[in-house]
């Protein structure tokens, strides 16, 4: 009997070494620094892992969303499976669709959206691949800008989002913010996604507005009725316009001059 009680905790044991050792998280962490007024929206897509025979045709309704912004839900740090089970087919992740909202006013029409993103490769050349910046994980930068426009016969201010991968901050190639990590660099690490919003809006239109030491100024065009309202090299007259609550506004950013 003692022979038998032995051996169960001998095979015990060494079930338990081999478990510890080959465990191996099968999550990573995202995680959204972003300035005030912004979240982001994460969609996770998923492939077949390499060398399962089997497909998944509706593949969008199995992708996991995180931050939807319809449900009032949101937070800046979010697990993530590496490998999952979809309707018996075994799956690894392939990519993680990004939106970066943010608010410029109060007023319910007063937000946009760029987008970024995550890529992941079973295996990838060596030159491709990047490097984890700490031990715990990594870190991609974005930086974001608002352009500035107007709508209308009312000429109602809008502004749009437009974010870039950060160059002045490492970031390599243009295009949107986004990095691409391989299958075995992911499990019980952490992604940041750090994203900054320039100082200074721009002009999302060309040859419309005047810049001025207090702001810019909106050229009049021929008039109100005028869709484009091109300056056109006329950088005397100019135009109101109509402010995110209804303000009627002569210079941007500060409303009144």
């Amino acid at each position: 009997m003692n022979y038998w009680r032995k051996r169960a905790v001998v095979v015990t044991a060494a079930l338990l070494q081999t478990s510890c050792f080959d465990w191996q998280s099968n999550t990573f962490t995202l995680v959204g620094e972003l300035p005030p007024n912004f979240s982001y929206w994460a969609g996770v897509l998923y492939k077949p892992e390499p060398g399962t025979n089997c497909t998944v045709t509706d593949w969008r309704r199995t992708m996991p969303e995180f931050n939807r912004p319809w449900l009032g839900e949101y937070k800046p740090e979010i697990k993530v499976d590496i490998r999952t089970l979809i309707k018996g087919c075994r799956m690894v992740v392939d990519e993680i669709d990004i939106k970066i909202f943010a608010r410029w006013a109060e007023a319910r029409r007063a937000q946009s959206y760029d987008f970024a993103g995550l890529k992941f490769y079973t295996e990838l050349q060596d030159k491709y691949t990047r490097k984890f910046k700490a031990k715990d994980g990594d870190t991609f930068y974005g930086q974001c800008q608002w352009m500035f426009r107007t709508n209308g016969k009312n000429r109602d201010i809008n502004k749009k989002l437009l974010c870039n991968k950060d160059v002045d901050r490492g970031e390599r190639g243009k295009g949107k913010p986004f990095a691409i990590y391989t299958l075995d660099q992911l499990p019980g690490k952490t992604i940041k996604m750090n994203i900054r919003v320039l100082d200074k809006d721009t002009p999302g239109d060309g040859d419309r507005w005047v810049e001025f030491r207090n702001g810019w100024k909106r050229c009049m065009g021929k008039g109100f009725d005028d869709p484009y309202a091109f300056c056109n090299g006329n950088i005397s007259d100019f135009s109101h316009f109509t402010g995110p609550n209804g303000e009627i506004c002569t210079i941007y950013p500060g409303c009144k001059e």
